[in-house]
């Protein structure tokens, strides 16, 4: 099957995971060993390159890693590294480790909604930050948003031409931040 998206895909597989007590990048999901696994591999037959984004190679299987040189745990360092890394390309779908139920039905629409703006995020009753097409044009934003010590991500969302892109199924958007999310989400998928 060829790759229906022509932009570079990035699983961001950096965070603390502080909430969950546990690294849930590497915990089990569906048939794989992990939500990376099981991210990477959905993803892979879709898009023209994926990566995983992470501090340290921690995985038990082969991917394309760009690895995080900062020991700040910060969704803009990430974005600035990952930008920096990919600079050949023009826009970068970005999606989260632990929201494994994103269809991808719904990563098309994002991208197909991308032109035109800098961001291009999923929305449902909140703002889903990082699940979205990032354009390489944004770097001396976040370079500037790091200088001045500001990480957030919003703050990053109302900088620049941002397209939000509304979405219904809550539970497609679900966000894997607690062990109740994480049951929850191996129900749905069961």
């Amino acid at each position: 099957m060829k790759p229906q998206f022509n932009i570079p895909c990035v699983i961001l597989c950096g965070g603390k995971s502080s909430r969950m007590k546990e690294d849930k990048s590497l915990l089990p999901f569906a048939n794989k060993t992990s939500l990376a696994k099981y991210q990477y591999d959905r993803l892979k037959p879709y898009f023209k390159e994926i990566y995983l984004s992470s501090k340290t190679d921690k995985f038990d299987f082969e991917a394309n890693l760009l690895l995080e040189e900062s020991l700040i745990y910060s969704p803009i360092i990430g974005i600035d590294s990952i930008i920096s890394k990919l600079n050949k390309n023009d826009k970068i779908f970005l999606i989260t480790v632990d929201t494994p139920l994103v269809e991808i039905d719904s990563i098309s629409k994002i991208i197909n909604c991308s032109k035109g703006y800098d961001i291009t995020v999923a929305k449902t009753q909140r703002v889903h930050n990082l699940c979205g097409v990032f354009s390489s044009n944004i770097k001396h934003i976040v370079d500037n948003m790091i200088k001045n010590d500001i990480h957030k991500i919003s703050h990053l969302l109302e900088a620049v031409r941002t397209n939000i892109v509304e979405f219904t199924n809550e539970d497609e958007f679900i966000n894997l931040n607690h062990p109740k999310d994480y049951q929850k989400a191996l129900n749905i998928i069961s």
